[in-house]
């Protein structure tokens, strides 16, 4: 993302100087003892060094934007949430610049995702229920605590240990691969829905306290959890909360494997002409991708009848 972005942040300059006349483009942008620079020369370099990116990124944002809309009050809301996770505007500012990032290149990085995310969860559905059983999760804390380790078998075997009465506490620090559990023995603290792993959050969630759970699969291994305790947690009203998890949903749902064909397939259908030759050549490993094929329609069945 960061390297899209950096391209994205010197796109502008490149597509500027391209429209430039002749007394614009011989115009000097920097002089030293040494000689002059003019906005040609500068188009050139640029152009030479990171124009098919840069085009790449301002064809699929110009596509995206002729089809979805991501208004600057969406992208304010982002970046104030951001600043109080973070503590603060003066913490904000230092994140973004060990990012190599200015506040308005973070806002164009946030907007390009805003803008893919729209079209990769358009035709992602979302049933109320989900919704409600979301929000329901969000309004409960659990403090849990969990042994991680490489099988199935493994998990089996620990949650039997558990079972017939060995020290959880204990137990983690012989046999988890966390590598925090030896100084926490397993424990995670009170978390909230949408800040673990979704397999892992939906065992906890589901438990009742102080008990064990059967071997759970996540991407980092197998888990034998159990919840301590649970509490209430506070949270704004489900109708002020409502797009919000629709969106997060929505987004946990997405196919992203989909996410290239379907960039190709939007690239394919915006017809683009280059008119530089230097950079006719920007959009050939997207465009040279096959097709997906189109599904057939399943046949209805006929019932035979005599004549």
């Amino acid at each position: 993302m960061k390297k899209w972005i950096a391209a994205a942040s010197l796109t502008l300059s490149v597509t500027a100087l391209a429209a430039c006349s002749d007394e614009e483009a011989s115009e000097v942008v920097v002089s030293t003892n040494a000689g002059d620079i003019t906005k040609e020369e500068l188009y050139q370099e640029m152009k030479t060094t990171v124009g098919e990116q840069a085009l790449q990124v301002m064809v699929l944002e110009q596509i995206l934007e002729d089809k979805y809309e991501v208004s600057d009050e969406e992208i304010d809301a982002e970046i104030e949430s951001m600043k109080e996770q973070y503590g603060g505007q003066e913490q904000f500012d230092m994140f973004l610049s060990q990012q190599g990032y200015t506040e308005d290149t973070f806002r164009d990085t946030l907007k390009l995702n805003k803008l893919q995310e729209k079209a990769l969860i358009e035709d992602v559905e979302v049933t109320e229920e989900e919704i409600q059983q979301e929000y329901e999760q969000m309004q409960k804390e659990v403090n849990a605590r969990h042994i991680l380790v490489q099988d199935q078998e493994t998990a089996q075997n620990v949650k039997q240990q558990l079972e017939e009465g060995a020290d959880f506490t204990e137990l983690a620090k012989e046999m988890s691969t966390e590598p925090a559990a030896q100084e926490t023995g397993g424990e995670l603290g009170f978390f909230s829905a949408g800040d673990m792993d979704p397999a892992f959050e939906e065992a906890a969630f589901s438990l009742e306290p102080n008990v064990i759970s059967e071997p759970v699969e996540t991407s980092f291994g197998w888990h034998v959890i159990e919840v301590l305790e649970t509490r209430e947690a506070e949270v704004d009203s489900f109708e002020e909360m409502k797009d919000e998890i629709e969106h997060d949903l929505k987004l946990a749902k997405a196919d992203r494997t989909q996410a290239s064909a379907m960039i190709q397939d939007m690239m394919r259908e915006a017809d683009i002409d280059i008119k530089d030759e230097d950079l006719a050549t920007t959009f050939d490993a997207f465009l040279s991708q096959p097709e997906a094929p189109a599904e057939e329609p399943a046949e209805e069945e006929t019932e035979d009848t005599e004549s």
